[in-house]
């Protein structure tokens, strides 16, 4: 019998975003721990993506009008003239690569979201956006790395 003490699990999943903007990848994340899920009663997940020029968030799950207005919002609030009209310096990389970069610490590398009885706690019109940053780089055929760690903690009269 193992002790008492926290377990984990960990996989990377590779995403496609079709393109730039905000996707709903909730059913990519189910699909790739759908293994050690059922495993977990109460625990956390962890995501983080391994890129920074996008991005995860949970927001709206029903209505793709959401995903195209966070999206619009994000290029008022960092607008990509910025690289044109001497805001920033890190310019080599194309006029959305800094945008980018800001957009990207502005909404985030990493969720938590709760483990209950086997499943992610999301509310019911919550899902999961990776948020695809760049023009050019990671879409259109780009993948986007995402490292999901799963915890729970193992009680008395649990194995290993």
């Amino acid at each position: 019998m193992a002790a008492p003490g926290p377990q984990w699990f960990q996989k990377d999943v590779t995403i496609t975003a079709p393109s730039r903007g905000c996707h709903l990848i909730t059913s990519d994340i189910n699909k790739a721990i759908k293994d050690d899920l059922p495993k977990i009663k109460i625990g956390l997940a962890n995501l983080f993506i391994q890129h920074t020029s996008a991005s995860l968030t949970v927001n709206e799950n029903a209505d793709p009008d959401v995903r195209r207005d966070m999206e619009m919002a994000l290029n008022k609030i960092v607008p990509a003239e910025w690289n044109r009209d001497g805001t920033f310096r890190h310019t080599m990389e194309g006029d959305d690569d800094m945008p980018g970069h800001m957009k990207s610490s502005l909404m985030g590398a990493s969720l938590t979201i709760p483990i209950r009885n086997g499943r992610l706690a999301l509310g019911t019109w919550q899902g999961i956006y990776l948020n695809e940053h760049r023009d050019q780089g990671g879409w259109g055929g780009g993948q986007r790395g995402i490292s999901s760690s799963l915890c729970k903690e193992r009680r008395d009269d649990e194995s290993a």
